[in-house]
């Protein structure tokens, strides 16, 4: 995991803790003042929602006590792909660039250019060095890229 996906799930983390779960031991508690569980659609509500919660907080704490944190700043730039570099590639397919940062699962997001290190692509790429051309199978076939630049961070 990368030192900004590690920050943002503790910042989710604190926020699950200090905000959302006061909140809804609150409102159990003010479903409970209303009389009658059996029947108490807020209560039930209420209810579910603070699993989810405490389930969502279970599984980040079990990811970040797991989790080996990478500062690729820290790692010499040899123009490798590595965990946590930033890959500009050129698609030989469609003729154009593309650019990906390859990070843990849980901080991938496609739309903002940030592959999963399990993902076909960045598996493809790991371990080639800049002017390599790579064929990626995908699941949508065989790609064909090289990789033009590699930077950390």
């Amino acid at each position: 995991m990368t030192i900004e996906g590690s920050d943002a799930l503790n910042d989710e983390l604190m926020h699950l803790k200090k905000v959302e779960r006061p909140k809804v031991v609150e409102a159990i508690a003010e479903a409970r003042a209303h009389g009658d569980l059996k029947e108490n659609a807020e209560y039930h509500a209420a209810r579910e929602q603070q699993g989810f919660i405490e389930g969502r907080i279970m599984d980040i704490e079990g990811k970040l006590s797991n989790a080996q944190i990478i500062d690729i700043a820290k790692i010499p730039h040899t123009g490798k792909v590595l965990f946590g570099t930033t890959v500009k590639l050129y698609d030989m397919d469609v003729e154009e660039e593309k650019t990906y940062r390859i990070v843990g699962e849980d901080e991938a997001d496609i739309k903002i250019g940030k592959i999963s290190v399990g993902s076909p692509i960045a598996r493809g790429l790991i371990g080639k060095m800049e002017g390599d051309e790579v064929q990626v199978e995908t699941p949508g076939g065989t790609k064909e890229y090289e990789v033009l630049a590699v930077t950390h961070g």
